[in-house]
């Protein structure tokens, strides 16, 4: 502990593993370690396949590269704590490294959550204006929303980890997860919150909520354009264009969102089912990401078939 008159801060926190279930975490690890593998492996495959494939270097996949690299971050944050603890009991994690891989861990998620409506306004642009499309979303347009969508991020949270070293903490050290989340560890301060929470749930809603709020927008334009298509064929073939992307917002934004609710206002929640809904957050989605746009995306899994090919040749 370190003293300055009456303000105290932890040297270091405590980070949990999944309780109740602790005599089982080697076992538990495995399913973890292929959750982290498919991950890895999946995303570093979108991302080769879409720089070696021409034909690809469009606005859809530019940003599908976006957040293949979005969800590879999300993993490397997570993955050293978790198995740590997991594999070692290594809980211990130092006050500052912990407000690091906080504040990485938001900005990716935040990072994500900005894709992902990017990603939805492609898909009005070439659903409703087809023939405008590569004009409106040239090359360079790209890379100004990924460096203006990185930009938001690393701003809006930056007084996150400031806030919260200005905090006193005293007694608890302990965290609910296996790695570091803002409302969990303001949690642990025993003077007034008032000011992180209040800051929290201003950039919350101001930017996940506002991007999910405006994705919800661009698919109810979506659905108008498809439904004033002339025959079944076209629309069908419209919306198809479309799935991979819908599976990619639900199972990003339902487990948030749920993660959210149990953080603030979930107190008789039972920790086992908040911790799940965690690991749901982070782990599920850049595991199931690659597979979803894999399976869906014709284009991807021809071009991956064509890269399996010339490796046997």
């Amino acid at each position: 502990w370190e003293f300055n008159g009456s303000f105290y801060q932890p040297s270091a926190f405590l980070l949990m593993g999944i309780p109740g279930l602790e005599a089982l975490h080697h076992w538990i690890s495995i399913p973890f370690c292929a959750l982290y593998l498919i991950a890895l492996s999946g995303n570093c495959m979108i991302l080769f396949i879409i720089k070696k494939t021409q034909s690809l270097h469009e606005p859809m996949y530019y940003f599908l590269s976006m957040l293949a690299v979005t969800d590879l971050g999300l993993v490397l944050c997570t993955l050293p704590t978790t198995l740590g603890i997991f594999w070692f009991n290594m809980r211990r994690i130092g006050f500052d490294a912990c407000l690091t891989q906080m504040y990485f861990i938001h900005i990716l998620s935040f990072i994500e959550s900005s894709v992902l409506l990017a990603m939805a306004f492609d898909r009005f642009i070439a659903i409703s204006h087809p023939l405008r499309h590569p004009s409106i979303l040239t090359k360079t347009t790209v890379i100004k929303i990924g460096l203006a969508i990185l930009l938001r991020g690393m701003v809006s949270l930056l007084p996150i980890p400031f806030l919260l070293k200005r905090l006193t903490y005293c007694g608890k050290t302990e965290l609910s997860h296996s790695f570091c989340f803002h409302p969990d560890i303001m949690n642990l301060a025993c003077t007034d919150i008032k000011v992180n929470v209040f800051y929290g749930m201003i950039i919350l809603l101001s930017t996940v909520g506002t991007d999910f709020i405006f994705i919800v927008l661009s698919y109810i334009l979506i659905i108008k354009t498809v439904i004033s298509l002339a025959t079944k064929e076209e629309c069908l073939k419209a919306l198809n264009t479309c799935v991979s992307h819908i599976c990619a917002v639900l199972v990003f934004f339902i487990p948030m969102i749920g993660l959210s609710m149990t953080h603030r206002f979930g107190k008789n929640v039972p920790p086992l089912v908040n911790t799940l809904v965690a690991y749901t957050y982070l782990i599920i989605p850049p595991a199931l990401n690659p597979i979803i746009y894999s399976i869906k995306s014709s284009h991807i899994r021809e071009a991956l078939l064509r890269a399996l090919q010339k490796k046997s040749d």
